[in-house]
């Protein structure tokens, strides 16, 4: 396999990710980014812990989709995450009524 040909499948299977996630995250709550993931998940639950003076997070997640290309399965029923790095929650935006897309003839 060239390195061409790498790039080219890398290429394609970030698109078939971005794809899932482009169809997935309505069904989802909250999108969550650590430092190595990014998660969309229905709850999470973060805390601040601070034992004998070294500050770190604990978080956890279920029902959880993972941003992970190579993950052959990126449904997840409970994720928990253990960092010292920064944490991003963010609520997603739940509109009361979604039209239907113009079906394509």
């Amino acid at each position: 396999m060239s390195a061409e040909d790498l790039e080219q499948y890398e290429t394609e299977m970030e698109l078939q990710l971005y794809r899932e996630y482009r169809d997935i995250v309505g069904q989802f709550s909250f999108v969550v980014e650590t430092e190595r993931r990014f998660y969309l998940c229905n709850a999470v639950d973060l805390q601040v812990r601070n034992p004998e003076g070294d500050m770190y997070f604990e978080l956890r997640m279920s029902d959880a989709w993972v941003w992970d290309m190579y993950r052959p399965a990126r449904f997840v029923k409970n994720v928990r995450v253990v960092t010292f790095k920064d944490v991003n929650v963010e609520e997603l935006d739940k509109p009361d009524l979604r039209l239907p897309e113009d079906p394509q003839f």
